[in-house]
């Protein structure tokens, strides 16, 4: 009897273990995106830029050429990359830490040069790799090792919506918020990767994925919990959604 494959590992990834912590959804996201560039047919023709952060090793888990981009710089090193190789998918994988603090300029103008790349912007509220200090997504309220007392917006000031922010500038093709907290939305996730590659490979500019994510370890929080406290907390203050998508002309 010949056994059906019903499941099996995407060719976008490598074999390497990876380094996340147990419940961290960035490997879900990985997948994500390996899934889109091996069914794209697009592996041989992509370069990723690995930012700083939890994802700094992930130049060694995607199955396509990889480059890796000091602190913040993600953006601005794959304008390079896709302005000497117009040919290729050029796509950046941050964090907020990274991307909404250190890079927030590189992203911003990337976005307002309308830079033919596609960003996928991992939100988990806080700074993981470095000790789970307030990250400029950090909710108001919530505790870190930065603010003890929970987030107050007359010190710390309010947290920057990436995805609004980005959405309102000419330059960018398509936006959408998506999350990992249950399968339906993880599908949705997969749906939006694969619209912001084919936004790039239309030529239509600037798109990005901004995916809320859990972070287990520095929210003290175990897996389950993790993926309510996305629910619960997270999504009322980054409502999902497109937010911009120049083939409809909708920004929301």
């Amino acid at each position: 009897m010949t056994m059906k494959t019903v499941f099996e590992k995407t060719a976008g990834l490598t074999d390497t273990q990876t380094h996340y912590c147990p419940g961290c959804t960035h490997g879900i996201i990985h997948r994500m995106v390996g899934e889109v560039l091996e069914e794209m047919g697009i592996l041989e023709d992509t370069v990723g830029v690995a930012s700083v952060g939890c994802s700094v090793l992930s130049f060694e888990y995607f199955n396509c050429d990889m480059t890796q981009a000091a602190h913040g710089r993600a953006p601005a090193v794959a304008t390079g990359i896709k302005r000497v190789l117009p040919d290729r998918f050029v796509f950046t994988y941050q964090g907020d830490g990274d991307l909404a603090s250190i890079g927030i300029a590189e992203a911003v103008h990337a976005a307002a040069r309308g830079e033919n790349i596609t960003v996928i912007f991992v939100n988990n509220a806080i700074y993981g790799m470095t000790g789970g200090q307030m990250a400029p997504t950090t909710l108001i309220g919530q505790k870190t090792t930065t603010t003890p007392f929970g987030r107050n917006a007359s010190v710390q000031g309010l947290p920057i919506r990436v995805s609004e922010m980005l959405s309102t500038l000419d330059g960018t093709a398509f936006i959408e918020r998506v999350s990992t907290h249950d399968v339906p939305n993880i599908i949705k996730t997969k749906k939006a990767i694969r619209k912001a590659f084919e936004t790039q490979k239309q030529g239509l500019g600037f798109s990005m994925v901004e995916v809320l994510s859990s972070c287990p370890t520095n929210w003290g929080l175990d897996p389950n919990e993790s993926l309510d406290w996305i629910k619960d907390n997270m999504v009322p203050a980054y409502p999902l959604g497109v937010y911009r998508d120049s083939q409809k002309g909708d920004v929301r």
